[in-house]
């Protein structure tokens, strides 16, 4: 999938079923969270440096790596 240098909005991700559900496998616990919906304009890039607080690198990274491969 291009994530266009991960200026792709989270809005973008969420509404592809294929991101969706990469995101639902690794983080589903939080999916229901009401700050997705708040996020949604969001790049990618800034999703990823938020949740460099909450979340270690190699989780980080290795969902954008599967991003990619989509």
């Amino acid at each position: 999938m291009d994530l266009r240098s991960r200026q792709i909005t989270v809005g973008e991700l969420l509404d592809n079923p294929r991101s969706r559900a990469v995101f639902q496998r690794r983080f589903g616990k939080f999916m229901k969270h009401p700050m997705v919906g708040a996020a949604r304009s969001l790049s990618l890039a800034q999703l990823q440096e938020m949740a460099a607080v909450y979340l270690p690198q190699k989780t980080i990274q290795d969902t954008l790596r599967e991003l990619e491969q989509l």
